[in-house]
């Protein structure tokens, strides 16, 4: 049984510049301050980096950026995010849009990748690779190749409604008017290769 951890405080905050509106979390009242400060550090590093990968795709003039977020886990002391921002410039057929997941640990402010989630040899890429590929065909989700789709030690992902979510930027494996194509797999169905202590671990647990 895992203890109950209470959700962590969450507001938004916004930043705005010329062409610029950004709304973006801001987590408060944790009792290790440390792990509140890095998660805080790690939202603003996430969404500066999401801005230089736009204004590499978006070399239009007048650009306009607008930033949101959704939390997708706030409980058992995991929070997990999506980071959102969308840019259009002149005179550019469409936007572009970039997501990224973030998931922490908010008893220390840990900030986890895919590789984080899985015990070391476990072959966890083999196992994800396949469920993925398996819903592709199921989902009948158009690809831009004819081949089998891999992941990533550093593959987006977040957690929600007890399922780990792995998905694909724009362009990385499906044309553009699919979107971010999103896979849900049960926890419950790695925990075989998750570590007992894990994240996917606490967050399939029962809870007292």
């Amino acid at each position: 049984m895992a203890q109950y951890v209470p959700p962590v405080n969450v507001h938004t905050l916004t930043h705005t510049a010329p062409g610029l509106v950004i709304h973006y979390p801001q987590v408060y009242g944790l009792m290790n301050s440390e792990a509140e400060a890095a998660i805080n550090r790690a939202i603003i590093l996430q969404i500066q980096e999401m801005q230089r990968e736009q204004q590499q795709v978006q070399t239009g003039t007048n650009p306009q950026t607008t930033g949101t977020f959704e939390i997708k886990t706030n409980e058992r002391g995991i929070l997990s995010l999506v980071l959102t921002n969308y840019t259009y410039s002149e005179p550019m057929a469409h936007g572009f849009t970039v997501t990224k997941g973030l998931t922490f640990s908010t008893a220390t402010g840990k900030s986890y990748s895919l590789s984080d989630l899985f015990r070391p040899g476990s072959g966890y890429q083999a196992v994800l690779a396949a469920e993925v590929n398996r819903q592709i065909k199921e989902r009948s989700i158009p690809l831009l190749e004819n081949s089998q789709v891999t992941v990533s030690p550093n593959q987006d992902f977040y957690l929600a409604d007890k399922s780990l979510v792995i998905f694909y930027p724009l362009y990385a494996i499906t044309p553009y008017y699919v979107g971010f194509p999103m896979f849900p797999i049960s926890v419950y169905d790695l925990l075989g290769i998750a570590p007992e202590n894990g994240l996917l671990s606490d967050l399939a647990a029962n809870v007292v």
